[in-house]
C-alpha cells in the first residue's frame, strides 16, 4: 500500500517546509541582525540532530510526528528570542556587548528552562499513557526539545563567545527593530473582564455548534466503505482524489456533507489505488452500495483512457479494470485509543498544574495558566466544528487532529511558563510595587518575545498552508488557530485569572 498523503502531497509538504524553514531564518536574520545569522546556524544545526537522532531510533515519520517537529522548532526559535531580548534590554541599560551577552543568557534560563521543562513533561506523559499516534508526537517532541535546547543555547553561546574574541561586532537589532515593542505600557488587567466576556461567549459558541453541528469525524473514527479500483493507465493518488471529491461534494449527492469525504492511496502498482469513503458507511444494505458504486463510477470514468461502462466498472468479470474488490471496514482508531488520548491530557494537565505550583509557589499561577489550556483546546475544536463543511477544505476530525490539540496545548503552556517566569523575577526585584503594576510590566516587557515567537512560528505555518497541499491543509488549520488562540490566552486569560485569584486571597 502507498502512502496516504501520496507522492505529489508528500513533495508539496517537503516544499512547504523548506519555504517554511528559509522564512523563520530570514526573519531572524533581518529581526536580529549579526545574532540572528547565529540563531539561524543554531537552527540548521538542530534540523540536522533532530532528523539525526530520530533516524538512529528508526521513528516512524506521521502526520503527528511532523507537528511535533513544527512545534519544537518553533521552541528553538523561541529560545532565541529570549536570549535575545534579555540581551538587547542589557543593552538598552547601558551594559558593554560582553557583559550584555553574559546577563543575558543568564537571565534568560529560567525562563528557557521552565517552558521547555513543562512541554517535556507532557511529553512524557503522553509518551506514557498514549498509543499510536499519541506516542509518535511525544516522541519527537521530547527529542526535539532537546536538540534545540542544544542548539539555542550552547551552539549560539560558543559563535558569540569566538566572535568576541576575535573583537566581531555583534549586533542584536537594526534601526528598524532595536526598539520593537520596547516602551510599551498597556493596562492589561484592567481590559480583563472584556477578555472574560470574549472568552465566555467563544465557549458558549463552540458549545452550542459542538451539540448543533457536530464534528466532522473522519475514517479513522466512523469507518466506511473501501474499495479496490484498477485503472488501464498509471495515475495518482492526488488525480484520483480530485475527480472524487468534484463528485461527492457535489450538491447533486444528498447526504451530510461531513461524510463524503474520500481517502485515496496507491495499492500495488500505480495504476491501483484503495479508495476509502465515508458516504452512507451507516447503512449496509446492497442499496446503498450500489449508490456509492455509482458515484465512484462518475467521477472515475472519465480518467480511465478507454472509457468503460458501470456494468463493466462494478464487475471484474467483464473487465480486468474498475473495482477490483469492496468491502465494509470498521473504525481504526478503536475507542481505547481515544479514550487513552484524554487521559494522557488529563493527566498532563495535572503534571503541569504540579510543577507551574512548585516552580512559582502559588496555586493560583498554575489554576490560572490549567483553565487557559482547557479554553485553548475547547475552542480550537468548536472552531473546527463551527466551520467544516463551510470553509473550501477538509476540517476532518482524525489521528493528525489529536495531534494537533496535543502540539497547541505544549505550545500554549510554553508561552504562559514564560510570561509568568517574567512576573516571578519582577515580584522578587519591586516586592513592595503594587500586583497589577508588577503584572502589567512583566506582560509588556515580555510582549517583542510574544509577538516575535509566534509571528515566526505561524508564518511557518502559514506556508505550510499556502503550499503544502489539500491533504494537510485541515491539520496544519487547527496549528495555526492553536498559535494565536495560545498566545492570546496567556496575556488575555492565563494571567488575568492568576491576578483575580492572588487579590482575592489577598483580601482575605
Amino acid at each position: 500500500v502507498g502512502p496516504s498523503l501520496g507522492a505529489e502531497s508528500i513533495n508539496a509538504s517537503l516544499i512547504s517546509f523548506v519555504i517554511a524553514f528559509i522564512l523563520v531564518l530570514l526573519y531572524m536574520i533581518f529581526f536580529y541582525n549579526t545574532a540572528g545569522m547565529v540563531a539561524s546556524v543554531a537552527l540548521i544545526c538542530n534540523v540536522f540532530f533532530l532528523f539525526g537522532v530520530l533516524a538512529s531510533f528508526g521513528a516512524v515519520l506521521t502526520l503527528p510526528g511532523i507537528a511535533g517537529i513544527v512545534l519544537t522548532l518553533g521552541m528553538a526559535v523561541d529560545a532565541n528570542v529570549i536570549i535575545y531580548e534579555r540581551v538587547k534590554e542589557e543593552l538598552r541599560a547601558g551594559k558593554g556587548l560582553s557583559l550584555a551577552i553574559s546577563e543575558g543568557y543568564k537571565n534568560a534560563m529560567s525562563a528557557i528552562i521552565d517552558s521547555n521543562l513543562t512541554t517535556i513533561i507532557t511529553g512524557v506523559v503522553l509518551f506514557f499513557f498514549g498509543t499510536g499516534p499519541v506516542q509518535g508526537f511525544a516522541t519527537t517532541l521530547i527529542v526535539g526539545i532537546l536538540t534545540s535546547l542544544f542548539t539555542a543555547i550552547f551552539i549560539t553561546r560558543v559563535l558569540f563567545t569566538t566572535r568576541l574574541e576575535k573583537n566581531k561586532k555583534i549586533r542584536f537589532s537594526n534601526k528598524a527593530t532595536e526598539n520593537f515593542l520596547a516602551n510599551t505600557n498597556i493596562n492589561f488587567i484592567n481590559i480583563r473582564k472584556v477578555s472574560y466576556i470574549i472568552a465566555s461567549v467563544l465557549v458558549l459558541a463552540s458549545v452550542a455548534s459542538l451539540a448543533t453541528r457536530g464534528m466532522d469525524f473522519g475514517v479513522d473514527f466512523t469507518g466506511g466503505r473501501t474499495f479496490t479500483v484498477r485503472f488501464d493507465k498509471e495515475v495518482t493518488a492526488d488525480e484520483v482524489r480530485s475527480a472524487l471529491n468534484d463528485v461527492f461534494m457535489s450538491d447533486e449527492v444528498e447526504g451530510d456533507m461531513s461524510q463524503r469525504s474520500v481517502d485515496v492511496k496507491q495499492f500495488g502498482s500505480a495504476n491501483q489505488m484503495k479508495i476509502v469513503t465515508q458516504y452512507k458507511y451507516d447503512d449496509q444494505s446492497d442499496d446503498a452500495t450500489a449508490i456509492v458504486e455509482e458515484l465512484l463510477y462518475k467521477a472515475l470514468n472519465p480518467i480511465y483512457a478507454e472509457p468503460i461502462t458501470l456494468e463493466e466498472f462494478t464487475s471484474t468479470v467483464t473487465n480486468p479494470n474498475g473495482i477490483v474488490s469492496a468491502d465494509m471496514v470498521g473504525p481504526s482508531v478503536a475507542s481505547d485509543i481515544t479514550r487513552n488520548a484524554f487521559i494522557a491530557v488529563f493527566i498532563a494537565l495535572i503534571a503541569i498544574f504540579c510543577y507551574i505550583l512548585l516552580r512559582f509557589k502559588k496555586w493560583q499561577w498554575s489554576f490560572g495558566s490549567t483553565v487557559a489550556l482547557a479554553h485553548d483546546a475547547f475552542v480550537t475544536i468548536g472552531i473546527f466544528s463551527l466551520l467544516h463543511g463551510v470553509l473550501p477544505f477538509n476540517l476532518t476530525v482524525d489521528q493528525a487532529f489529536i495531534a494537533a490539540i496535543l502540539t497547541i496545548i505544549g505550545y500554549s503552556i510554553n508561552d504562559k511558563v514564560v510570561i509568568f517566569d517574567r512576573i516571578r523575577e519582577y515580584i522578587t526585584l519591586y516586592p513592595k510595587r503594587d500586583m497589577k503594576e508588577t503584572i502589567n510590566s512583566a506582560v509588556n516587557a515580555t510582549l517583542a518575545r510574544t509577538i516575535n515567537t509566534s509571528g515566526t512560528t505561524f508564518v511557518t505555518l502559514l506556508a505550510i498552508f499556502i503550499f503544502g497541499g489539500e491533504v494537510i491543509r485541515g491539520f496544519v488549520f487547527a496549528l495555526m488557530l492553536g498559535v494565536i488562540i495560545g498566545t492570546l490566552s496567556s496575556i488575555f486569560i492565563a494571567t488575568p485569572i492568576a491576578y483575580d485569584l492572588i487579590r482575592k486571597n489577598q483580601n482575605k
